[in-house]
């Protein structure tokens, strides 16, 4: 049975009070003074988001980032030396350096050089990438955006006692980013024994609202909607759109006196199972004992072979198995579809053969209302909610999208990049053209052809495209990105609903037969070292949206065949590719 949350004492799942990492006001000048002679580092927004809440006590018992026995143990056992239930690990992996010392004192800063935190370093370890990605995610596949982003994380970790100056800066919603303790304070106020959360990081349609209704009816409590802010899936809606629509639902749709909208800053880890544990861990220090979890919960979608990461009811399972222990009832998420007979909506399991009924899926709202601009029907989603996804997402032809030509050096990947080009401009889209040669001469002048560098090189081009196609424009990348797992870290940043990735099929000696400038032949001769294709590996797309043939083609003909899957797609109208 799920404990009561009564009062706003008890804030551990196992009892005792939260954790509280924070420097009082009179000792922070003499610490700043302090962490002014300290090395320092820039530590990554996911980092950030951690220290956050381990600061405030949303990873109680949990006090800081993991050393190498609790990591361990989390692995292989999903709990801390302790004993107590820990889903995922929770680490600060950084790039050995002269600075960073065993038993010497660290200045952790983000990314504009702000002073969050001082961190004793009691242990620095070193992690297997493959045994993280295989225990904690169950697969080595890089199409998972965590597995494939660790691969580019510091080689060892580091853990100490925290003393942290300032929590991080936010400027949005700062009436509702409330801490563990104020969550659970509010939540008291409402007189309720029972609290049910609700994970988010999607807009809320109206099958959403009744079934956190129905929850929140079914425990006898409040409703705690609690929706990340921190770092979700790539792609995902940003949260200023969802947090919009939370706060005009919660206003005008929920009984005031059963709801608490609250922002949660997490990192999810898209881990599935174990996210659905560490989850409830959370909720329960934020003062709910009763988590709403769904179909394929914190899933991450499907893998380099098209199938789903984990089944559908894996979290589920799983949350149900360590329920009691951690003090959380597991309420699953219930398929509801509409009745239009009755405009009403109702379990699957309750409905009669034969009786008419209405839904839509995430597919359709993307492709058949959104990017075609077409309103969202009321029994879908209400007036508000539609009205602000209407306002962030104009009709596909409208949104961006990246064009990633991979393919070996001599595979006519910048010709067909050029003619595509003129064919769209021709059209009326705005087109960014990120060459792989002509980047390297500008944004990484400096950079070898090492693996490290060549990554970097890809990244960087990557972080260009993401940001054009975030402001509606064509980005037409023509690079050999030879490494799958770079091409997918490029992919995760875009998002994959925007990224069209092109292999360029052309083999090795045909290649090498176009070389005009001798490349593969100095490479051959050893005058040139780590050479795609010669070498160093190429590792062609395993699922490319587009594979071309530049032997049997021309340029053009290639360029109008992915003209016309953009038509396909959305991202092009027809009359503006007709010629």
């Amino acid at each position: 049975m799920a404990t009561s949350t009564q009062g706003a004492s008890l804030i551990s799942p196992y009892g005792g009070t939260l954790v509280d990492l924070l420097v009082p006001g009179e000792a922070q000048d003499e610490l700043k003074a302090h962490a002014s002679q300290l090395p320092s580092i820039q530590i990554s927004e996911r980092a950030i988001c951690d220290l956050e809440l381990l600061a405030t006590g949303a990873f109680s018992p949990l006090d800081r980032f993991m050393g190498k026995e609790d990591y361990q143990r989390v692995l292989d056992d999903m709990r801390l030396t302790s004993g107590h239930v820990f889903g995922l690990p929770v680490t600060l992996p950084v790039d050995p350096t002269d600075d960073v010392k065993l038993d010497g004192e660290v200045a952790l800063r983000d990314d504009k050089n702000n002073l969050l935190a001082v961190m004793t370093i009691e242990e620095m370890y070193p992690w297997d990438h493959a045994e993280a990605s295989q225990k904690v995610f169950g697969t080595r596949d890089m199409k998972h955006p965590l597995v494939a982003e660790m691969s580019r994380w510091g080689k060892v970790c580091i853990s100490g006692a925290l003393r942290v100056l300032q929590l991080p800066l936010h400027y949005d919603f700062e009436d509702i980013r409330l801490t563990p303790a104020q969550t659970r304070e509010r939540l008291a106020s409402f007189g309720y024994e029972n609290v049910v959360a609700f994970q988010t990081r999607n807009p809320l349609h109206r099958v959403h609202e009744e079934l956190t209704k129905r929850a929140a009816q079914e425990v006898g409590g409040v409703l705690l909607l609690h929706p990340v802010v921190g770092m979700t899936k790539p792609g995902d809606v940003d949260h200023y759109t969802r947090v919009r629509a939370y706060k005009a639902l919660a206003s005008n749709y929920y009984d005031p006196d059963r709801i608490l909208l609250a922002l949660l800053p997490l990192a999810m880890r898209l881990a599935g199972p174990r996210e659905a544990l560490w989850h409830a861990l959370i909720r329960r220090n934020h003062g709910a004992n009763h988590f709403v979890v769904g179909r394929d919960h914190a899933g991450p979608g499907v893998d380099s072979t098209g199938k789903p990461f984990y089944g559908p009811y894996d979290a589920q399972e799983l949350l149900q198995q360590y329920g009691e222990e951690l003090g959380v009832g597991m309420v699953p998420f219930r398929e509801l579809v509409y009745l239009p007979d009755e405009a009403r909506y109702e379990e699957v399991s309750k409905i009669p053969a034969g009786t008419r009924t209405a839904s839509i899926s995430g597919t359709q709202v993307r492709e058949e209302f959104l990017s075609q601009g077409r309103t969202l029907p009321e029994w879908f989603t209400r007036p508000e909610v539609a009205d602000i996804l209407a306002d962030t997402y104009p009709p596909r032809y409208r949104q961006g999208v990246c064009l990633w030509f991979t393919g070996l050096s001599g595979s006519g990947k910048s010709t067909t990049a050029d003619a595509l080009t003129v064919l769209l401009l021709e059209g009326g889209r705005q087109v960014t053209v990120l060459d792989g040669d002509v980047v390297r001469t500008h944004l990484s002048k400096g950079l070898g052809f090492s693996k490290e560098d060549r990554d970097t090189n890809i990244r960087r081009i990557g972080f260009v495209a993401a940001e054009v196609v975030r402001h509606g424009g064509t980005a037409i990348c023509a690079a050999v990105s030879p490494y799958r797992a770079t091409r997918d870290a490029v992919r995760a940043m875009v998002g994959s609903d925007n990224f069209i990735e092109i292999f360029v099929d052309t083999a090795l000696e045909v290649c090498e037969d176009r070389d005009i400038k001798g490349m593969y032949a100095k490479a051959r001769r050893g005058e040139i070292k780590d050479f795609t294709g010669i070498d160093d590996p190429y590792e062609p797309p395993l699922n490319p949206e587009i594979t071309l043939d530049t032997v049997a083609n021309t340029p053009e003909g290639n360029a109008r065949a992915i003209l016309q899957e953009l038509v396909a797609r959305g991202f092009v109208r027809a009359e503006s590719a007709a010629s």
